[in-house]
């Protein structure tokens, strides 16, 4: 029964999903779930490094830039069509994943945190200085007719199924590989406690980098998504520390090493984020930092598991069964 409950649950879930840009026609809104949905996924992309193998990163914002510039330059000046180009991106950035992850993975704790903004404002500062890339002034990119094939749509809806599908994989992907398979066991075992994990045979270095790949390839499809759907990019936009430390405090909010922490984050932190940029205009970012920083003192006093601990608390409260 208990199955059967949930299966119905999700298949409500999924049937509301799928209808609410045909009920809900504000492009506002239409935007405001786009948006969900793209850090929903960033949000998981970074759990599975952050969460699940207990690696604090402050620079993924370097894999949604790599992403995003990929498909962009690989548009502007060679013609090549988008959707290949965020798959030359998600490769890219994996490499890139896979070359830093070795000598970053030497570091722990907030060394390896340090680490990883030293290395966002690295490429930030490079960006912001190559002129192949546009330099400071960034990429505009250039409006090609409406069609899934070019990635560029007049409607929002066709932007919403995109972004919709993407939290799903990202879903899925953490639901099998990291809370199902051996790597997501061994990637806990390395989290709780390295040196233990090493004496019986895991190999903590493989395995975080191998998290670190998954997560960069991930992010960088988010990446070129924003880039198509916003068709204008700057380093300021893509490779921001600030975007860094909010996809990280997105699934800390809702619950990092979890499966539903980066959907319950991005639910709650996203809609908060863009109402108030959208209220109080500018100074809204200001507010955003101030409010982010409180959210976070809460959550740790009061509920240091986040938002899903407290779920749980209260289904025990009411006498359900976790699961």
């Amino acid at each position: 029964m208990h199955k059967r409950g949930l299966l119905l649950v999700t298949a409500a879930a999924l049937a509301l999903l799928l209808a609410y840009p045909f009920v809900v026609t504000n492009r506002y809104w239409q935007n405001l779930m786009i948006m969900v949905f793209l850090y929903m996924t960033l949000a998981h992309a970074w759990n599975w490094v952050g969460g699940y193998a207990g690696q604090i990163s402050f620079g993924h914002a370097v894999f949604f830039g790599i992403g995003a510039y990929t498909s962009s330059v690989l548009l502007t000046r060679y013609g090549v069509n988008p959707w290949i180009g965020m798959l030359a991106g998600a490769v890219l950035a994996g490499l890139v994943a896979f070359a830093v992850g070795f000598p970053l993975f030497r570091l722990r704790g907030h060394y390896f945190a340090i680490a990883t903004i030293a290395l966002n404002e690295i490429l930030r500062i490079l960006f912001d200085n190559w002129e192949f890339v546009g330099a400071a002034s960034g990429i505009e990119l250039p409006i090609r007719p409406s069609s899934w094939r070019e990635f560029q749509f007049f409607s929002k809806v066709p932007y919403y199924f995109i972004a919709l599908a993407m939290a799903l994989i990202a879903l899925l992907i953490t639901y099998w590989v990291m809370e199902r398979s051996r790597m997501g066991y061994r990637l806990r075992a390395i989290r709780e406690d390295q040196d233990a994990a090493r004496a019986l045979g895991v190999a903590p270095h493989w395995y975080k980098t191998w998290a670190l790949v998954l997560s960069a390839a991930m992010t960088a499809v988010g990446g070129t998504f924003y880039a198509q759907y916003i068709l204008f990019i700057d380093p300021a936009s893509v490779l921001g520390l600030e975007l860094s430390i909010l996809i990280s405090l997105i699934p800390m909010l809702g619950g990092a090493g979890t499966l539903w922490g980066p959907v319950l984050g991005a639910l709650v932190m996203i809609p908060l984020s863009e109402l108030s940029r959208s209220f109080l205009g500018g100074a809204g970012r200001a507010y955003n930092l101030i409010f982010y920083g409180l959210l976070i003192m809460l959550v740790a006093v009061l509920e240091p598991g986040g938002l899903v601990e407290g779920v749980r608390r209260l289904r025990r409260r009411w006498g359900t069964n976790p699961g």
